[in-house]
């Protein structure tokens, strides 16, 4: 059957219908548009991310309990690595995987014009030599399972707004953090160069109540240096113990032993007079007729005046060599600027009371972040772990007591979330 459009007039007439139809609906179109750009282009409320995060936050913690379960030594980190891609690609994000080792690069661009900036997170577990007093087994008490689980959340929630997103947030999911060689091979990739990364962010589980985050303007975490003095002769081992005593004896600072040696500590990173300032702490061990040696110090400078104390002090045995096989491994040095800028954002999202500053570095720990801080600007810092009323030794990474209140979980993704925003949108 012929509709009446069939005829010439009837196609003429609808013709004029059609296109009255479509200037109608342009001119809604039009008068919409600086409406809906606007409705777009402003910035990502707090309030929206603090909801996203609240709906993730269960299945977050279920994920930061799977990976707890099944921690992975430095360079085996295959299941995590799985997991994490998984968990990006289901949220829209551009994945890359075998990076620098097991290493996931995941990709989020924005709907808006703006700067790529990055965030890191390491995979790894702690191996049972790195275990405070020795462990049996490899174990998550360095809190890498939080941080992994932090970044998948900041990655789901960002997701959720690319629509009002400036820039590119570039996820790095790293492996062999402990044995200081993930980023190393991370950024051998090219990792930088591809994706154009222009700044970078990461946060570390601390011994600060949950809910506290320590900025780190000026300070870090030390390097590391490592040497070994041969003996000779056939009282070369007793030589050996004595002149690991003498070594040890250049420290500052010792690993504390009690909570509350570690509660002094933890003060002394706070204080604006720290005594911690300044440090050299030391490992002296013999193994036959040698001594290994570890250093850790600050400031980063300090290195070279300490391996001169150290051949001095080998220069009383005779006949001892001693060998320093590369330089020491770079301290972290966090940019002062971008920290209390963090600092300022944090204050603003979470309250006054959610922000300390760590005027001294932690003189036991290393960090390979450093790497990336060599190559580009950015951030490092300590999400407050510790229950309350529990001691200072559960959440102080590489303790064997260390568990972390879960709930920091969800604090660690409002503020990245909302300080990346920032970020990608800055000039």
């Amino acid at each position: 059957m012929n509709s009446p459009s069939a005829s010439p007039k009837g196609r003429a007439l609808a013709r004029r219908t059609l296109l009255g139809a479509v200037a109608a609906s342009g001119a809604g179109v039009l008068c919409g548009e600086p409406a809906f750009a606007d409705a777009l282009s402003r910035p990502v409320a707090r309030s929206e991310v603090a909801t996203e995060v609240a709906r993730l936050e269960r299945e977050l913690v279920a994920l930061r309990r799977d990976i707890h379960r099944h921690p992975e030594a430095p360079g085996q980190e295959r299941r995590t690595a799985g997991l994490v891609a998984q968990r990006l690609r289901h949220a829209g994000l551009s994945v890359t995987t075998g990076v620098g080792g097991n290493g996931v690069v995941g990709i989020l661009r924005g709907r808006l014009p703006g700067r790529t900036v990055a965030y890191r997170a390491d995979m790894d577990a702690v191996p049972p030599e790195g275990i405070i007093g020795g462990g049996t087994v490899t174990a998550h008490v360095c809190g890498h399972d939080i941080h992994t689980t932090v970044a998948v959340g900041v990655a789901q929630v960002l997701a959720r707004m690319r629509q009002r997103l400036s820039g590119t947030v570039v996820f790095l999911f790293q492996p062999a953090e402990e044995s200081l060689a993930g980023a190393r091979r991370m950024l051998d990739s090219g990792v930088l160069e591809r994706t154009g990364i222009q700044e970078i962010h990461a946060l570390h589980c601390g011994p600060f109540p949950v809910g506290r985050f320590a900025v780190t303007p000026g300070f870090g975490l030390p390097g590391l240096d490592h040497g070994e003095v041969d003996l000779h002769g056939p009282d070369a081992p007793e030589a050996a113990r004595q002149l690991a005593a003498g070594i040890g004896a250049l420290a500052t600072v010792t690993q504390p032993k009690t909570a509350a040696e570690l509660a002094r500590l933890v003060a002394d990173l706070q204080r604006p007079d720290s005594p911690l300032a300044r440090f050299v702490f030391v490992r002296a061990g013999v193994r036959e007729s040698a001594v290994k040696v570890s250093v850790r110090c600050w400031p980063p400078e300090r290195y070279r005046a300490v391996r001169e104390e150290i051949r001095q002090v080998a220069g009383r045995y005779s006949g001892a060599e001693v060998a320093f096989p590369a330089e020491p491994f770079p301290a972290m040095v966090c940019p002062a600027a971008d920290a209390r800028a963090l600092a300022r954002h944090l204050r603003r999202t979470l309250g006054r009371d959610a922000v300390t500053v760590m005027r001294a570095a932690i003189p036991f720990s290393g960090e390979d972040f450093a790497l990336y801080l060599e190559r580009v600007p950015g951030t490092y810092t300590f999400l407050g772990v510790r229950r309350p009323g529990a001691s200072v030794d559960t959440a102080y990474p590489h303790f064997p007591d260390f568990a972390p209140d879960e709930r920091a979980i969800g604090l660690g993704v409002r503020a990245m979330a909302g300080w990346l925003t920032e970020r990608t949108r800055r000039p």
